[in-house]
C-alpha cells in the first residue's frame, strides 16, 4: 500500500476509533466532569493553545485537573500542589485526555503523532526537530511509550522526528497497543512535570547562556 493510501486509512481509523471511544467513554467522562465541577469548580474543561501540523495553532481540550490556588503574591502554586484528589486520579488514569478525541474528529490531532506543545516553544526547536510539524500531532506517540515525562527534551524530540521518518500504519498500531498497556498500568505519568524537568524554552535559554 502506498504511503498516500496509508495516510488516508490512518485518517479514517482516527475518526472511527475516536468516535467509538467517545461513545463508550461518555459515561466515564460525565462522572469525571461532575467530580471536577464539585471539587474544582468551573470551568470543567481546560482549553489551551498548542502548535499543530504546519505550525498552525489550535486549541486542545482536556478535563481540568488543577485548582487555581495562589500564594500570597497572587502567583499560581506548583502543579503538584494544585493537582490533587480527583485531578490526580484523572491524570493517573489518563481520563483527562479523553476530550482530545474531539480534536481528533475535528482534524487537529491524530490518535498517534508527536505530542503538540506550547506555542512559546516554537522558536526553540532545532531544524531537524521541526520535522514534527510535518504530520498531525497526536494524543500519544513514540516518545510517550518510551518514557513520557521522564525523557530529556533532546531525547523526546528526537523520538518525534524518528516517528515522522519511519511512519507506517504498523508503527501506529504498535504505539496504540503500548499506550493502552501504559494507561492501565498508570506508568510514566507525572503530576508535576515542571518538578522533574525545565520547560523547553527555559532549558534552551540556559543552554545558550552557558555556551
Amino acid at each position: 500500500m502506498s504511503k498516500t493510501a496509508q495516510l488516508r486509512v490512518k485518517r479514517v481509523l482516527d475518526i472511527a476509533l475516536a468516535l467509538v471511544v467517545l461513545v463508550l467513554s461518555a459515561p466515564v467522562m460525565a462522572v469525571a466532569a461532575l467530580c471536577v465541577r464539585l471539587q474544582l469548580g468551573a470551568p470543567v474543561f481546560f482549553v489551551q493553545e498548542r502548535t499543530g501540523r504546519g505550525q498552525r495553532p489550535f486549541r486542545i481540550i482536556k478535563l481540568r485537573t488543577m485548582s487555581d490556588e495562589r500564594d500570597s503574591d497572587g502567583n499560581l502554586l506548583a502543579d503538584g500542589i494544585r493537582c490533587r484528589g480527583v485531578g490526580r486520579l484523572l491524570r493517573r488514569l489518563s481520563i483527562d485526555e479523553l476530550p482530545q478525541l474531539v480534536n481528533v474528529v475535528r482534524g487537529d490531532l491524530s490518535l498517534v503523532g508527536p505530542r503538540p506543545l506550547l506555542p512559546r516553544y516554537d522558536d526553540w526547536y532545532r531544524q531537524r526537530e521541526r520535522r514534527r510539524f510535518d504530520v498531525r500531532p497526536g494524543i500519544t506517540g513514540l516518545a510517550q511509550i518510551s518514557g513520557r515525562n521522564s525523557l530529556p527534551w533532546d531525547d523526546r524530540l528526537e523520538l518525534d522526528v524518528r516517528y515522522v521518518e519511519n511512519w507506517s500504519l504498523g508503527l501506529d498500531l504498535r504505539i496504540l497497543a503500548a499506550t493502552v498497556k501504559k494507561v492501565f498500568s498508570g506508568s510514566g505519568v507525572a503530576v508535576d512535570p515542571a518538578a522533574e524537568m525545565l520547560d523547553l524554552d527555559r532549558e534552551r535559554q540556559l543552554s545558550c547562556i552557558s555556551s
